[in-house]
């Protein structure tokens, strides 16, 4: 698997993105700028990091979301080619129309930075054969998701909720929502194929067992797309922006 980490200005998160997949996981990696016009050849999954792009003016990834790699990362989503957006990165494809609805403020008007539990709720290429409950940081003051009642019934109906906040049995609902987010949702799915993933909690900052507690519960969604692309792995590498 080949997989580009795009980069804008204000991002944060890259290097751990980076490091999660070249190093703990062994996958070529690449990095892609915001004002690169096409993603590097054979890329199969494109990882958008957390961060603030842009400054976070006017809202979080509206600016961003006028980019240059934008449309190359939109031709990629309409082919079935796996992306992954990350806090900032859900903010952006949300921004940018590759998945529906919005992030905003958190309900409590807090900046949370803290782990969280959460419990995967759909099939797809992130989430399929994931353990039912996964330990994960959260680092956003712009994480309630909201949507339309129309959409909020599509995501249901097409099982496109990938993850929902729950305590740490697994349940969901309570105190076990961090940020006031529509029917607890942490993560949902979009694209043709459900290739398309957005997700508030940081998997590439619990992926080795120093990082979370002895769990590295955020590995298991990478291994999943490596599981549903073959687990083809090849040797480590990395572009500068």
């Amino acid at each position: 698997m080949h997989a580009t980490v795009v980069i804008f200005p204000g991002s944060n998160a890259d290097a751990e993105m980076i490091h999660t997949l070249r190093d703990v996981l062994q996958v070529r990696t690449s990095t892609a700028w915001h004002r690169d016009a096409e993603l590097p050849a054979g890329t199969d999954l494109v990882a958008i990091p957390g961060g603030f792009s842009y400054g976070d003016y006017l809202r979080c990834g509206a600016i961003a979301r006028t980019s240059q790699i934008v449309p190359a990362i939109r031709r990629h989503a309409e082919r079935g080619g796996l992306v992954i957006g990350v806090c900032n990165g859900f903010q952006i494809l949300t921004e940018a129309g590759l998945l529906p609805g919005a992030l905003t403020r958190n309900a409590h008007l807090r900046f949370e930075c803290r782990d969280v539990f959460v419990t995967p709720r759909a099939e797809g290429p992130f989430t399929t054969g994931l353990p039912r409950v996964l330990r994960l940081p959260i680092a956003h003051a712009e994480g309630r998701y909201q949507a339309d009642p129309e959409t909020l019934r599509k995501l249901v109906e097409e099982r496109a909720i990938a993850l929902q906040y729950c305590d740490r049995e697994g349940l969901v609902g309570g105190d076990a929502n961090p940020n006031g987010s529509a029917m607890d949702i942490a993560g949902i799915y979009g694209g043709p194929r459900r290739n398309v993933l957005g997700l508030m909690p940081h998997p590439e900052r619990m992926s080795e067992p120093f990082q979370g507690h002895g769990s590295a519960d955020g590995r298991a969604l990478f291994d999943a797309v490596l599981r549903s692309v073959g687990g083809a792995r090849s040797a480590p590498s990395a572009s500068a922006p």
